[in-house]
């Protein structure tokens, strides 16, 4: 038998060494986070975890365990029939459970038994994520960020593809969250992932970068949607150097006019979100922009989302927030067109090489 315990340290130094990343959970806890590049090899599925646990409480957990070891022997078999009989001998996987317990064992020692090297995640996701939670920090420290600045509709996130396309290491909090961080940033059947998932995600983009290169990241509040950016990281963001993204007022609409289509092509949609805003500009305002609506007046609405909502504070809110933008260099991109934000991308670089 080949069985190795690893410590969750251990694992985030080798992640990319391994042959595989099996997450022995159920598929319901593998939706919630699970290691970055990790398959769902459930020993116990959803239903299997409920009907094993309610044995466990109401009858017994002798009980229980020999249902268990049934239903896990099924699925182990499973699992090797469907995914392991093309692996070759030197094929090495690193498995996970919730704490490192019986149903990661159970596949490590199969797997191990058949003859290839596994490796054992000690104490299981759970350490995991508190590893991940402690060294978020020490990433976002090791690291220089370029803060892309600019009022809504400025094409910063256009900028960030733009930059990513030309090879610089770019920090797309927004993809990760699923979400463009405002009122109406929600993205119509796109979910957010969960906090954990978003917190995985955050600290497996950051563990990548080069250290020696510039990170280009938005400039964001503390939360993107519902979820959370990790404090220390938004910490190094604020200290960092700021680079502002002008555009013109024209160019802004019409960038959000092509961002944001789905509104203009289901305006129930962008009336219902329009609601969350009536707390901050009064029903009167956000009536008007209704009727707007219903008259198909989409650019009007836009213009004056930006210019009464958006704009509003938004210079002594980030000359607050992010400390460098008093001395934010300026990009012009010539328009919205994704050609224009590529020159800009090219320019952008050639000016900080």
């Amino acid at each position: 038998m080949s069985v190795h315990l690893i410590s969750a340290d251990e694992a985030m130094a080798k992640l990319d060494q391994f042959d595989a990343i099996l997450d022995a959970r159920s598929e319901g806890e593998h939706a919630e986070d699970h290691l970055p590049g990790a398959q769902s090899w459930p020993s116990l599925n959803n239903e299997e975890r409920i009907r094993v646990g309610t044995l466990y409480k109401q009858v017994s957990p002798f009980d229980a365990q020999k249902i268990g070891a049934a239903l896990v022997a099924k699925n182990i078999a499973r699992h090797i029939e469907t995914h392991v009989m093309d692996k070759p001998k030197n094929w090495q996987p690193l498995i996970y459970c919730w704490r490192g317990g019986k149903r990661s064992n159970s596949l490590a020692l199969i797997l191990g038994q058949i003859g290839f090297k596994v490796h054992l995640l000690e104490g299981g996701y759970k350490a995991f994520r508190k590893a991940v939670m402690e060294d978020t920090p020490r990433q976002a420290q090791r690291l220089q960020f370029q803060v892309l600045c600019g009022p809504t509709g400025s094409g910063k996130t256009r900028l960030l593809h733009a930059l990513a396309q030309q090879g610089a290491q770019v920090l797309d909090l927004e993809g990760i969250a699923c979400h463009r961080s405002s009122v109406l940033g929600l993205i119509p059947g796109q979910a957010q992932p969960t906090q954990k998932a978003f917190d995985t995600q955050v600290w497996n983009a950051l563990r990548r970068f080069d250290p020696a290169l510039p990170v280009y990241v938005e400039a964001e509040s503390k939360k993107v949607g519902n979820l959370a950016v990790p404090a220390e990281l938004m910490n190094a963001m604020r200290a960092s150097p700021c680079i502002r993204v002008d555009l013109s007022l024209e160019n802004r609409v019409n960038l959000l006019l092509e961002d944001y289509a789905f509104f203009t092509q289901d305006t129930a949609f962008f009336i219902d979100r329009l609601e969350r805003l009536v707390a901050l500009r009064g029903k009167a305002v956000v009536d008007a922009w209704k009727e707007q609506i219903e008259r198909g007046e989409m650019r009007e609405v836009v213009a004056d989302l930006l210019s009464q909502h958006y704009d509003p504070g938004y210079e002594t809110s980030t000359g607050k927030n992010f400390v460098q933008f008093s001395k934010a260099a300026v990009i012009a991109p010539a328009s919205h067109a994704l050609d224009d934000m590529r020159a800009a991308a090219a320019q952008l670089l050639q000016t900080q090489g």
